[in-house]
């Protein structure tokens, strides 16, 4: 997530300048044979370009608004995850007496937490960090997920034999919650009043395994490709098109203002082309691209609250933004 007012110029320069390359050499070369080899047939009446160009931007629209919905429900999952967990960690505290049973428990619960995290940031075929101007960007932050260790990180958290059997499992977080469950059960008190206790803090480990489905269904299933691959092709249609259309309305006011169809050309390729990437670089929101939901950071602030409410001392810092990037 960027935490900054806003990127900077030179930030989106460098983002688009190999697409703005492109545009450039799109809209030079007609321009150049239409004025200089006196290729007059390299021109488009506009109106029709006019009506690609408006297809294409109602299709970019839908696809940014589809791909900002994506974002904003991760967003809300896991802001549903920080409230539940707090809200577990309050009722372990209130139901469960014993102090050894409750940091099992609260551990456990963090253990949950970066396995879920580690989960999300496996990449997918159809998302976007490896695209070079996404890689160019990530020098600029770092992810905890791709550098550090789900079973280093695991281990001061769980015994031994919890540790291998999570690490033997599939879906980690999951069989986490699984533990958690019984080991609640075997703390739950005889009587009405520990049935009671425990019905809510299963009530409260399934409002969690809900958040995890949630989770994987956004991380799993993709923006369809259809649309995202259509409105590419769309997009770079009406690129080259584009160029064809203004040489014979710049030619209108003489000679040398035809030149004038290359940087206006280049302008308007460079907003229909961005607008697509914006929408491109929010679709999937656990990737670890600079526009995610920022679920290392929401997991360390749920991580501080739990060990301060067991009295902990040794409490880990918040994570910082690095270069305005929050992850």
């Amino acid at each position: 997530m960027h935490s900054g007012r806003h990127y900077s110029l030179r930030e989106v320069i460098a983002w688009t300048r190999r697409e703005t390359a492109v545009f450039l050499l799109v809209a030079a070369v007609p321009t150049a044979l239409y004025a200089l080899a006196d290729c007059r047939w390299l021109t488009l009446s506009w109106p029709p370009i006019a009506i690609v160009g408006g297809a294409v931007a109602f299709i970019t629209g839908f696809k940014n608004n589809a791909s900002y919905g994506r974002l904003w429900e991760a967003r809300q999952v896991w802001g549903a995850i920080v409230n539940s967990s707090r809200t577990f960690a309050v009722l372990v505290h209130d139901f469960i007496p014993d102090n050894s049973a409750r940091q099992r428990i609260y551990y456990r619960h963090l253990a949950w937490l970066t396995a879920l995290r580690y989960q999300l940031r496996q990449p997918r075929s159809w998302e976007n960090m490896r695209l070079a101007h996404n890689r160019e960007y990530r020098r600029k932050y770092s992810v905890d997920e791709w550098d550090g260790s789900m079973e280093a990180e695991l281990t001061p958290l769980l015994d031994a034999a919890e540790h291998s059997y999570v690490l033997a499992r599939t879906n980690r977080a999951a069989h986490l919650i699984h533990l958690q469950s019984g080991d609640l059960r075997r703390n739950a008190e005889p009587g009405l009043q520990g049935e009671i206790r425990h019905v809510e803090l299963e009530r409260a480990l399934a409002s969690l395994l809900e958040a995890q489905g949630k989770c994987e269904r956004i991380k799993n299933f993709p923006y369809p490709r259809q649309y995202a691959t259509l409105n590419l092709f769309f997009i770079w249609l009406f690129i080259v098109l584009v160029p064809l259309g203004l040489l014979p309305e710049f030619q209108k006011a003489g000679d040398p203002f035809v030149w004038l169809t290359i940087p206006v050309s280049v302008m308007i390729a460079w907003v229909f082309h961005t607008m697509d990437k914006i929408g491109e670089s929010s679709e999937n929101p656990f990737e670890g691209g600079p526009n995610d939901v920022p679920i290392t950071s929401m997991s360390r602030a749920i991580e501080i609250d739990l060990r301060e409410m067991l009295g902990e001392k040794n409490i880990p810092p918040p994570i910082q933004p690095l270069n305005n990037i929050l992850m």
